[in-house]
């Protein structure tokens, strides 16, 4: 078909809390935006599916600020935060959370109409936010969706795949692509692009994330020539449902239910077993994601595990009334599949559930190649070696609304229409070869069991426990199964070309396991969520207590330099 060329001054590309964010806050600054997504707009992502909490210092439950945030912050990350980057966004997150209100975000209110506000694991105030029963994620969506489908500066594209940033004498000035359902050839020139399309957990067998989290926009601001680290660093969510099999529940949703109630972790032999890991009390859940991870894997290589390879999760203790009034309409839910938490407990198991390496940005979210911005899960900085719940949607919308300010009043850039033209007709002549096979290998060979089979490989090789000899064993793998994509042919379509899409992304997960196996053999230490089975762990306690013992001086500082983080944070991997 026909090309269709586009001008704008702000394109956004990915539609989750980070991206509508950044589409409205480049609108409310007078801007032109285009905001384009591979998905339904604000219908694909983590952040529709997040249903629990959203960490901010709003000091209403308890006394709190955003200097106890940062601090919590950076103690969580084991060392391994931008300080500046934490800073930058702990301090305007009460701010965003009003903003969104406005929007018609409903956080939940005490009967003297404050805030309601929980405490989360590394937390030590009560400061996380949330609306109704599991529902933070999709209403903070709702009210983002809604807030730019009133905004006529905002152009609302979906289903539309961006294959690659267009750089000019080392500049960002727009996109090409295509649109899946005519495979129309797009062109999109802007003085700005913004990065907004979510992690790459989709690399893993057991994950929680939506199916197009396949890490498109890593590549996409790599092969623009941006800086990515750290990602190694994948979180893995310690109790996501594992069984009995479950219909219409989010993996995650145990989390806000356990630390509200209590319920219990107890092994295969039905033991408690935290207090080992975590000098965790009964009834008080203190640890954070990364050991909780690590004890449970701990419980299962020791032969104590539950028979499908996770723990037990326990609420029997509760009384009935209190389990319906913490749960509301999810007891019904989970009774009418048979699980009567009065009686019965359910099997979990860690999951991968966030990436905390990414791209690096500044503080005004800018990336090492000019007019390039990146925001949300995209990026590092806020998180380190290990996420704090309840930070992830606070970095969607404070890093969307800082990268939209800044982006927003990027210059004109010149008629850049030429140049987009011929990288059209390059990206087109490489985007053909993926119809076609490499060698002469004809056999019928189905994308998603190939995707199946790296999910397997990252998940056994580079997943929660990882040694040398399972990273090597899963790097060998990977470019055996990297030669045999490149040689799988596509039935070639016209319209909705899905399958296209599907080998595209499929490209972008192998290329981005080689990061993480790399990444992840380099860093010869256990540090958080990377845990090196063949590294003590010892050495990351000292290095841990050391950050620590001088951050303490250190953390009252408003400003702290990258140079200072790095001397504070030893055997960093870029």
């Amino acid at each position: 078909m026909n090309p269709l060329h586009i001008q704008t001054e702000v394109l956004v590309i990915g539609s989750g809390a980070a991206g509508l964010m950044a589409a409205k806050a480049a609108a409310s600054e007078g801007a032109k935006v285009v905001l384009v997504d591979k998905s339904l707009v604000g219908r694909g992502g983590a952040t529709i599916l997040a249903q629990m909490t959203v960490a901010v210092a709003l000091g209403e439950a308890e006394e709190d600020s955003p200097d106890i945030h940062f601090e919590d912050t950076m103690k969580g990350s084991r060392g391994m935060a931008d300080p500046e980057i934490v800073r930058t966004i702990v301090d305007r997150g009460p701010e965003l959370i009003r903003e969104v209100e406005g929007f018609g975000v409903k956080w939940a209110r005490t009967p003297d109409g404050k805030h309601s506000q929980v405490v989360a694991p590394g937390h030590s105030r009560r400061r996380c936010v949330y609306v109704d029963i599991l529902n933070t994620g999709g209403a903070t969506s709702a009210g983002l969706r809604k807030a730019i489908w009133k905004d006529a500066s905002i152009e609302r594209m979906k289903n539309i795949m961006i294959t690659k940033l267009v750089v000019e004498d080392g500049q960002v000035i727009g996109a090409v692509g295509f649109a899946m359902e005519q495979f129309q050839p797009v062109t999109i020139a802007a003085n700005a692009v913004i990065l907004a399309t979510g992690g790459l957990t989709e690399i893993y067998e057991r994950n929680s994330a939506s199916a197009n989290m396949t890490g498109d926009g890593f590549v996409l601001a790599a092969e623009a020539g941006a800086e990515l680290r750290d990602l190694e660093m994948v979180q893995f969510f310690p109790i996501a449902h594992l069984h009995p099999p479950l219909v219409g529940i989010d993996p995650i949703m145990w989390d806000p239910f356990r630390y509200k109630l209590g319920g219990r972790l107890l092994n295969g032999q039905q033991e408690e077993f935290m207090d080992k890991y975590n000098s965790e009390v009964s009834g008080n859940y203190t640890a954070a994601r990364d050991q909780t991870t690590f004890a449970i894997f701990k419980e299962v290589e020791a032969g104590r595990g539950t028979p499908h390879g996770g723990a037990y999760l326990d609420f029997r203790m509760v009384p009935e009334e209190k389990l319906k009034e913490a749960f509301g309409p999810v007891i019904d839910i989970l009774r009418n599949q048979g699980v009567d938490l009065t009686r019965d407990m359910v099997e979990v198991a860690p999951m991968a559930h966030f990436t905390m390496g990414g791209i690096r940005v500044n503080s005004s979210m800018e990336t090492t190649v000019p007019g390039l911005f990146a925001c949300g899960e995209l990026i590092y900085g806020m998180h380190g070696a290990n996420r704090l719940s309840g930070n992830a949607i606070t970095e969607a919308l404070v890093s969307g609304r800082i990268a939209a300010e800044v982006a927003a009043k990027a210059e004109r850039q010149p008629d850049a229409s030429e140049r987009l033209q011929s990288e059209l007709a390059k990206e087109l002549q490489r985007l053909e070869q993926f119809w076609h096979p490499r060698e002469v290998d004809k056999d019928e060979v189905s994308i998603l069991s190939v995707k199946h089979e790296l999910q397997k490989l990252m998940w056994e090789g580079a997943g929660p426990l990882r040694t040398e000899a399972g990273l090597s064993r899963a790097a060998e793998l990977l470019r055996e199964l990297s030669e045999r994509v490149e040689g799988i042919a596509l039935a070639k379509q016209s319209y909705f070309a899905l399958t296209l899409v599907e080998k595209l992304e499929l490209v972008h997960m192998i290329k981005l396991s080689e990061a993480i196996i790399m990444g992840a053999q380099a860093r010869r230490e256990t540090r958080g969520a990377h845990v090196r089975l063949d590294y003590d762990q010892a050495y990351a306690d000292a290095i841990s207590t050391q950050f620590q013992l001088e951050a303490n001086r250190q953390w009252t500082m408003k400003e702290m330099t990258l140079s200072e983080s790095k001397q504070l944070s030893k055997g960093g991997v870029v």
